[in-house]
């Protein structure tokens, strides 16, 4: 008996993959509308946030069984992992917005300092106020120590002018970008490897265990279910080399971590300098008013 082929084709575009991006797009404005019709400010983004623009981290889809387990007060694994990416998004946004924030002061302050260098001009300031406390005038000693800690980070940082500051901002805006653009992998795969342990061991620790309560019920389901779905059809579950692979990531987060707080800890040090440098100016507009006051 003669077999038939049957081929179909397509008398449409709608299977087609490009026509995703257009009917996400749809989707986010109809979306949109809406929202704006109700008076609700907050807006739907098809994109991704790579694409937006926006640095930060994507958190996990809950999924049923998870969001049941956590509206009922249940903590769940991928609840935590949210949680954890909630925290960090928090600190590169804190992070951002200072060295944003010390930009726009460094672009105001090149605009309006002029030669000598930054570091000739707060030497100078030193070297002035010395010499009045000798003659006997008024000496502010906190900015003397102000001025003192400014020049003392434009000499360990080998900053001598305001094109220098600029380098050493941009340098930790490198950083920053260094350790998300490292950090984020890392640290998406080693949730995924805890979610993916801690589901096995909630399915071993009821898989035998009879009767069940139903919260026991909830997560034996929820973790059996999760299993199928990331093992794909196989059945041994290589618990012992996702805990491996953990351990082999965990260093390099943390030093990823440590790199990120060294980083903080210079942006602190940098405001307290903006703090001062602010000071310092102000104090010698005021001073310097007087003095040419009394030439005119």
């Amino acid at each position: 008996m003669r077999q038939y082929q049957c081929k179909s084709v397509p008398a449409t575009d709608w299977n087609e993959q490009t026509k995703s991006e257009e009917w996400r797009a749809a989707w986010a404005e109809t979306c949109n509308r809406a929202l704006e019709q109700s008076g609700h400010a907050e807006r739907l983004d098809h994109r991704s946030y790579a694409r937006q623009g926006t640095e930060q981290i994507p958190t996990v889809h809950l999924g049923p069984a998870a969001s049941a387990m956590e509206k009922r007060g249940i903590r769940t694994e991928r609840g935590d992992l949210n949680r954890e990416i909630e925290v960090t998004n928090q600190k590169l946004r804190q992070l951002k917005a200072r060295i944003t924030k010390l930009q726009k002061w460094l672009k105001e302050e090149q605009a309006n300092t002029e030669p000598p260098t930054l570091a000739d001009y707060i030497q100078a300031i030193l070297s002035r106020k010395a010499r009045e406390g000798k003659s006997g005038y008024s000496q502010s000693l906190y900015n003397l120590k102000d001025a003192a800690k400014m020049l003392n980070f434009l000499q360990a940082n080998n900053i001598m002018d305001m094109a220098g500051l600029d380098e050493k901002f941009k340098s930790m805006i490198g950083e920053q970008m260094d350790i998300r653009n490292k950090l984020k992998p890392i640290e998406r795969r080693m949730d995924t490897l805890k979610q993916h342990i801690g589901q096995a061991e909630i399915y071993f620790q009821y898989k035998g265990k009879r009767p069940l309560t139903d919260a026991e019920s909830i997560q034996f389901t929820a973790a059996r279910d999760y299993l199928k779905g990331v093992m794909n059809g196989k059945t041994a579950l290589p618990v012992k080399a996702w805990k491996t692979e953990y351990n082999k990531l965990a260093p390099q987060r943390k030093e990823l971590n440590q790199r990120y707080l060294t980083l903080k800890a210079e942006v602190k040090e940098a405001e307290r300098i903006r703090r001062s440098v602010y000071s310092i100016l102000r104090q010698e507009q005021r001073e310097q008013a007087p003095r040419r006051a009394r030439k005119l």
